[in-house]
């Protein structure tokens, strides 16, 4: 009888983790966070003024958590400045509490993301 219990347990529970993870790969980051909008991305990630040296204009809408995944791994999504990946890549990780997109990088951060 516990076994019956058991497995209809997992046959609920499989689906909503499913659910869960193709959530968190379509959630967004903005980037620049919208009140820094304006600004562009330095290589190290900091926000500095538009049209500094070096720094790249802030993609033209948030990356998805997919995307910020494949970028972290070295990859370069499609509609994204290959040259500005490892910028984009380090403001994600500078992200901090309290930062819109902090909450979808963190996500990514969770065994098996």
């Amino acid at each position: 009888m516990l076994g019956a219990v058991a497995a209809s347990s997992v046959v609920t529970i499989r689906p909503a983790l499913a659910s869960t993870a193709a959530s968190v790969l379509n959630c967004k980051i903005p980037i620049p966070d919208p009140a820094d909008s304006g600004k562009y991305i330095a290589r190290d990630g900091k926000l500095v003024a538009a049209g500094t040296d070096g720094a790249f204009r802030p993609p033209s809408r948030p990356v998805t958590g997919d995307e910020a995944k494949k970028m972290i791994n070295g990859q370069s999504p499609p509609g994204f400045d290959p040259n500005a990946r490892e910028a984009y890549v380090n403001y994600i990780r500078r992200l901090q509490h309290g930062t819109s997109g902090f909450t979808c990088y963190a996500s990514l951060q969770m065994p098996g993301r």
